[in-house]
């Protein structure tokens, strides 16, 4: 019988080495999501009374959000989740037109047409100015990448604001089966290695990230997924180089614990006593709000059209990424001090955290009946009018 096999079939002489599956691991502590991740976790973030609050404020107006919908493969598909979008009311700082609002809200639901988005509720602006103190607080503790956000210039004595939330994306999980699959946020108006905090209200869900191992790691390792339970009133910072190196997703679950708030809902949400009521009971579902910082010179205008007429999406190169960026990196056109005279920002549990190019590509597809128009361009931040970067800013600093 022997003779009938067909050569090699058995003897695996000539196959590749199987590289060894990681089983998952749950992070359940800040300092676990620290050593493994790029991310912060932070427990009882708010006040428990405005953690409440905030979460019946947005229980009771996610009644009128949308699940999105887009074209994949030739049929639409639709999220099994609802989600909405909210931006920052003018506060002095990097306020934004409600025009430019509009269009990011349009294409944050995947090009569907929409109005412009409502200015945050009270209590969602009184939880985002706290996110911001501990955002910023963390991110001076870090080493940082040179094509992040250089940061608004400080008063004498004054400490530099690195971060400030202009956009929230929140997102409602009615029940353990409503979840999102894998995936990096677009970073169209966030630019290169944004920071996003991701607040968590209600019940406790599984967040889940996987690395994107580079092309040339694949045969070596692979991927290991983190499971972070996310508690009510928790907050988890992804730090830079987190949608460079990581995809995440929000699992659909067996089972969960139902969420039994410890405050009566605001009178001030509605009349209608028998609404206040059931907001009061336990619930299964979890609301989540994802600050986000649209940065300036992202700005909607500065926005590549494809020949489809519609503005591309940016997204990074992540399955080539670098310890250190090659000398003739085609990523940015900066400045060659711009990259070599910035400290290294300390590795991901090893991991190659550089990414040589972002690029530009049609998103038409998404509603045009799937159909696109293939554009694709390497971002080039010199020619595009983008920054100032740290990198930037580090290299005046050198040269001062």
């Amino acid at each position: 019988m022997a003779l009938l096999r067909p050569p090699n079939s058995s003897d695996g002489s000539n196959s590749k080495p199987q590289v060894p599956r990681l089983p998952p691991l749950t992070l359940t502590t800040p300092e676990m999501v620290a050593e493994h991740t790029p991310c912060t976790l932070h427990h009882s973030v708010l006040p428990p009374e405005l953690g409440c609050r905030l979460y019946y404020t947005l229980l009771y107006a996610s009644r009128d959000w949308q699940r999105t919908k887009w074209w994949l493969a030739d049929r639409i598909v639709e999220s099994s989740h609802s989600s909405f979008f909210y931006r920052r009311g003018s506060t002095g700082t990097n306020s934004e037109p409600e025009s430019d609002m509009k269009e990011a809200a349009q294409y944050w639901y995947n090009g569907r047409p929409t109005e412009a988005p409502p200015v945050f509720p009270s209590a969602m602006e009184e939880a985002c100015q706290i996110v911001e103190r501990v955002v910023n607080a963390e991110m001076r503790k870090r080493k940082r990448f040179p094509l992040e956000w250089g940061g608004y210039p400080a008063g004498e004595g004054e400490e530099s604001l690195l971060w400030r939330a202009n956009v929230a994306a929140s997102n409602c999980y009615a029940g353990a089966k409503e979840s999102v699959g894998f995936h990096s946020d677009q970073l169209t108006y966030l630019g290169p290695y944004p920071t996003i905090a991701s607040l968590s209200l209600g019940v406790s869900r599984i967040f889940r990230l996987r690395e994107v191992v580079p092309l040339d790691e694949r045969d070596k390792r692979a991927a290991r997924t983190y499971n972070i339970p996310l508690r009510h009133n928790s907050l988890i910072i992804m730090h830079a180089s987190t949608q460079e190196i990581y995809k995440h997703a929000v699992p659909p679950q067996n089972s969960i614990d139902i969420f039994r708030p410890s405050f009566p809902p605001p009178p001030s949400l509605t009349d209608d006593k028998e609404v206040l009521a059931k907001l009061h009971e336990a619930s299964n579902a979890r609301i989540n709000i994802t600050f986000r910082f649209y940065r300036p010179d992202f700005h909607s205008s500065k926005t590549p059209r494809c020949k489809c007429g519609v503005p591309c999406i940016l997204r990074p190169d992540m399955k080539n990424r670098y310890e250190e960026l090659p000398a003739t990196s085609a990523q940015t056109d900066t400045p060659e001090e711009s990259t070599t005279s910035m400290p290294k920002p300390e590795s991901s549990a090893g991991r190659k955290t550089m990414v040589a190019k972002y690029w530009w590509t049609c998103y038409a597809g998404a509603q045009n009946d799937g159909k696109g128009c293939g554009l694709w361009k390497v971002m080039d931040v010199k020619a595009e009018g983008r920054g100032p970067f740290v990198g930037d800013m580090t290299s005046m600093e050198n040269q001062s």
